[in-house]
């Protein structure tokens, strides 16, 4: 009885809306969030809980800790949760994710296209200038992600394993097994302070559209690859190499960047210069660093690339998340207050930071930092970032304007 009280006390301060409001409302949202995922929920709760009232404060902190539990965008998670609770549905959260993705996506896509247009001293010194900002915000993520996931010994230990891992084991395979093996340690060593969470959320979702959205996520993450194996589609293949990264990113968006570093440098699909510039800009565009998939699939050497590129590495790199938290939204409530399910997550977020540390020296330290110059400059956007609190894109304009001045000398 008390249970049931309390959903609907919680249905209804979280009443229905629109398509058309919800997508106007993370239009806005996509056009002025800056800053990262940690601050795009602040930004959310501000427009959303706060001033909007689509929910209350409880309500938002359980969704996010959902998103936080699943792999994927957090940020772009909680945004499509809210979409179908405000939106009714399904169509609302694709809305929400829609407008909150495609402003930074079309700046990025726009960047690669013209990015072949920028030879000479100062262009070269200015794309050198974005690999630094990589170096800087890569470092911050570590520095950040490190004093909340690796608050012990247990788990810093966890974190090391996993970066032995993917040095001994590179590429996909290396980072996946990581966050496996971090996940097993964790349900060994990791379940001390586990407590039942409370609270309660509605969804308009079922049980069985959560659990088709489920199936429909493993089916994705296996079918794609032996179809591959058999067909050599290249279209598919770019498909199955954006989802797959998109599967396995546990504690944020800087963690895709060396899972999407094995998928398409490794292989040749695109030049790690190429990356790392398009990783820089993307710090300077508002909206989820996923959309940086957007730039990868423009730029890629084989076709598909360019628009058709561009929309499949963007949508695959999404999907997973989406069909995650879309399939868990009618189980959450009985899955996350289990003890094992919470020591899992501390082994594999533990993981996340020993394979972003590895991801710091290779590829981004070794194709950034070549002189002393370039490590003083790395080193103070890292300080503007972590102690001065700067916001990114004013890291990016000074980075980018110092390499260039830098080259120029």
């Amino acid at each position: 009885m008390k249970s049931s009280q309390a959903t609907a006390v919680r249905e209804d301060t979280a009443s229905r809306g629109t398509v058309g409001e919800v997508f106007l409302a993370f239009l806005k949202l996509g056009l002025t969030s800056f800053g990262g995922p940690i601050a795009h929920l602040g930004y959310f709760r501000d427009e959303l809980v706060v001033r909007r009232r689509w929910l209350d404060e409880r309500a938002y902190g359980d969704l996010v800790a959902l998103c936080q539990f699943l792999p994927g965008p957090a940020s772009s998670q909680v945004g499509f949760a809210l979409g179908v609770l405000r939106g009714n549905g399904l169509l609302g959260g694709i809305a929400a994710w829609f407008a909150f993705t495609m402003p930074s996506a079309i700046i990025l896509f726009a960047f690669a296209l013209g990015a072949a247009a920028f030879t000479g001293p100062v262009a070269q010194g200015l794309l050198h200038g974005l690999k630094l900002v990589a170096v800087a915000v890569v470092a911050q993520a570590i520095w950040g992600m490190a004093r909340t996931l690796t608050p012990d010994r247990t788990r810093a230990g966890i974190a090391l394993g996993a970066v032995a891992i993917v040095v001994i084991f590179t590429g996909s395979f290396g980072q996946v097994a990581a966050i496996a093996i971090g996940a097993l340690a964790g349900l060994w060593l990791c379940r001390a302070g586990s407590a039942p969470i409370s609270g309660h959320l509605s969804f308009p979702v079922s049980r069985r559209s959560g659990g088709v959205a489920l199936v429909s996520f493993v089916a994705l993450l296996v079918v794609p690859p032996i179809v591959v194996s058999a067909s050599g589609s290249q279209g598919l293949a770019l498909f199955d190499a954006f989802y797959r990264s998109g599967a396995f990113v546990f504690g944020g968006g800087h963690v895709v960047l060396p899972l999407l570093q094995a998928q398409v440098v490794t292989p040749g699909w695109v030049s790690n210069e190429a990356f790392l510039t398009g990783y820089g800009v993307a710090q300077a565009v508002p909206g989820p660093l996923f959309t940086f998939a957007a730039y990868l699939g423009a730029v890629m050497g084989p076709p598909p690339n360019e628009t058709v590129g561009a929309v499949i590495a963007l949508v695959a790199l999404a999907l997973p998340g989406l069909l995650l938290v879309y399939g868990m939204l009618p189980f959450w409530d009985g899955l996350r207050s289990r003890p094992i399910a919470q020591a899992a997550m501390r082994g594999a977020n533990a993981a996340v930071v020993g394979i972003l540390g590895a991801a710091l020296y290779n590829p981004v330290w070794t194709s950034a930092v070549l002189t002393p110059h370039d490590f003083a400059l790395a080193l103070a956007g890292f300080l503007l970032l972590a102690v001065w609190k700067t916001p990114p894109w004013i890291v990016v304009v000074l980075l980018a304007l110092s390499g260039t001045v830098l080259n120029l000398i």
